[in-house]
């Protein structure tokens, strides 16, 4: 009796976990669309910190990356071409090609090509609080 509740237990876990989409931490899911490069989509917060906290949270646990490796934006904000979400931003582990690199300092709105921030720093962002839910 035991064999058959633990048999009948571990094949609802597989069945259940099988059809669950990669939720990343805050809201968000991933989609990897290369052995480098990922989509965040937001499901219900859209704040800049959600998308690096789960690109990081995506670049450890599914593509192995180190707490120093740099996540750098491919794509901003645009459709996802893995789901077809009106909202995605591509993110890659590897430096974009022609793109201007971009000093560690540099300020600007929103994801643009090229800014890059390490795993570290982008887990850091997990924490971080919304001003307005």
């Amino acid at each position: 009796m035991k064999q058959t509740i633990l048999c009948a237990f571990a094949a609802l876990l597989m069945t259940s976990s099988a059809g669950v989409v990669d939720a990343a931490p805050n809201g968000y899911r991933t989609e990897p669309m290369s052995g480098t490069d990922f989509e965040v989509i937001p499901r219900t917060r859209q704040d800049t910190d959600g998308y690096w906290c789960a690109a990081a949270d995506f670049a450890r646990r599914k593509l192995g990356a180190g707490w120093q490796q740099q996540i750098y934006v491919l794509r901003g904000y645009g459709p996802s071409v893995t789901t077809g979400r009106r909202t995605a931003v591509q993110f890659t582990l590897k430096q974009p090609a022609n793109v201007p690199q971009k000093g560690s300092f540099s300020v600007t709105a929103g994801f643009q090509p090229g800014d890059s921030m390490s795993v570290q720093g982008a887990n850091a962002r997990c924490g971080v609080r919304p001003f307005i839910n």
